[in-house]
């Protein structure tokens, strides 16, 4: 019986030189099911899931695999960041020897290797490459890989050695130069690439007066960014677009001009893709950030009216803009609205108004919501609750801090949640004093199981005893079961109890 690497170089299509756009690369003559490849490797959502054994078995059972699909696939695994995977498709096909690579596919492997297994490795695969794929589109994957991981001087000596052989030279290479000085604090050296492309003769596009524009931004220099935005306008082989107008009214935002901002944010929405839900929700949270609540609204309903699907992120964004904007009521209408949409399980949706309850002092609120969820089996992060009981202590509601911690102590072990010290501290300084001895030891032995007590919590509930009168044994007792002996500090207390009696 042949193996399947066998029956696929036996089933293969001959592959000919011509251009990728022009050739078709396949593995299997045989007719394929309705189950595509792609929907048996999409589900592998986990990033350290390996794909190698679906695409083994997808040849197994004989199904036909082109080339064009596993590159789809392969884009598709590196939009959603899955480049193990990515990377994974692009070794099985090498690794079968099914198809020879053209320098499109060498770069796009190169970029891979550079995010799986850093620069070196990158490194060592553009220098086993033949000449012939040692172009533009290889050069510049290696260029990008050194921009990404920060590598300064071997970037500059890469793009140097790119001129030096002629190649020519895309707005892509130098856009990586100024992203590397922007990521690396080095703003004022953004221009500087910006004239060296315009000298090079190379027309910056889209991205590069962007790149440009926000290093001004960044160094508060508005009269620079008007004067490169004003050139960007004037480029007739551009088109303005609506990212532009936006990073500029986000940079007069921050310089405190918000006039300015406004009628960037006006030209932003005249350049955009009316049926792009992302772009009404980045533009909702500037105008956020303005205080514009009719704008706000006007363009959360004229987004829901123009996209075909709201998803919960979109929903998130505009309930974070009514809780800034201080429009709770709204944005309590807004999650009911949200609950009948049909896609209610995504927690982080109400949660958003929770926490916006939380920061507002609105603790009740936000244990009713955390309560009604409770009660319809959703349960809330032990963090939430435990900012809620946070904000109960500081204003002194210490049963209401103990209820809500009570709820999110068995929650913590899944969760990874502790209490705080602070929060500890701050329930034994009045237990002794606001409760028996009983209910204050009941209350003990069942922070025991989640939190282990120290000296200094002793020592604090011990303070609370002693200035309330308790008899302090039991409290003793259980210092010894968990092994701490009394110290100075220890005595020092008993000495006040002795000393008030």
């Amino acid at each position: 019986m042949l193996s399947w690497r066998q029956l696929l170089v036996q089933t293969l299509v001959r592959v000919n030189t011509t251009p990728l756009t022009t050739r078709t690369r396949s593995y299997c003559a045989k007719r394929g099911k309705k189950v595509t490849l792609y929907s048996r490797i999409s589900p592998l959502g986990s990033p350290a899931a390996s794909i190698v054994p679906e695409l083994d078995e997808w040849v197994r059972q004989g199904n036909k695999v082109r080339f064009a699909e596993l590159q789809r696939i392969a884009i598709d695994l590196r939009k959603r960041r899955r480049f193990s995977q990515a990377l994974e498709v692009f070794d099985w096909m090498k690794k079968n020897e099914a198809v020879r690579f053209s320098a499109t596919e060498h770069a796009m492997r190169l970029d891979l290797i550079g995010k799986v297994h850093g620069i070196v490795s990158a490194e060592d695969y553009f220098n086993s490459l033949s000449e012939e794929d040692k172009n533009e589109k290889t050069y510049g994957a290696l260029l990008h890989c050194y921009s990404r991981q920060l590598q300064v001087d071997k970037a500059l000596l890469h793009l140097q050695e790119m001129k030096d052989k002629g190649l020519t030279l895309s707005p892509v290479a130098f856009n990586d130069i100024m992203s590397l000085y922007t990521r690396s604090g080095q703003h004022e050296k953004v221009p500087e690439v910006l004239d060296r492309m315009k000298k090079h003769g190379v027309n910056p596009d889209n991205l590069s007066y962007r790149t440009c524009i926000n290093s001004y931004g960044e160094r508060a220099d508005i009269d620079g960014m008007e004067k490169v935005l004003n050139e960007m306008e004037n480029q007739t082989y551009l088109n303005m677009d609506w990212n532009t107008y936006a990073a500029v009214a986000n940079i007069y935002m921050k310089s405190g001009l918000p006039l300015k901002a406004n009628i960037m944010l006006a030209k932003a929405e005249e350049m955009m893709d009316i049926k792009n839900e992302d772009i009404y929700s980045f533009l909702i949270s500037l105008h956020t950030k303005l205080g514009n609540k009719a704008h706000v609204f006007r363009l959360w309903e004229t987004g829901k009216s123009n996209c075909k699907k709201i998803i919960n992120q979109h929903y998130i964004t505009m309930l974070k803009s009514l809780v800034k904007l201080d429009e709770l009521e709204e944005a309590h209408k807004l999650l009911k609205e949200w609950e009948k949409s049909g896609n209610c399980n995504d927690l982080r949706v109400p949660c958003t108004v929770i926490i916006g309850y939380i920061d507002k002092g609105l603790y009740s609120n936000a244990e009713r919501m955390l309560k009604d969820l409770k009660d319809r089996g959703k349960i809330a992060s032990p963090r939430i609750w435990g900012r809620v009981v946070e904000g109960y202590l500081d204003k002194g509601e210490l049963e209401r801090a103990i209820a809500c911690m009570s709820v999110a102590f068995p929650l913590r072990n899944s969760k990874g949640w502790k209490p705080t010290t602070k929060v500890i501290m701050g329930i034994l300084s009045s237990l002794g004093e606001r409760y028996s001895s009983k209910e204050a030891e009941t209350f003990l032995t069942s922070l025991k199981k989640y939190v282990p007590l120290n000296r200094p919590m002793y020592h604090m509930l011990l303070k609370s005893y002693v200035d309330s009168g308790k008899d302090v044994e039991e409290l003793l007792n259980s210092m010894k079961d968990d092994n701490i002996d009394e110290d100075d500090e220890t005595k020092m207390i008993l000495n006040m109890n002795q000393a008030g009696n």
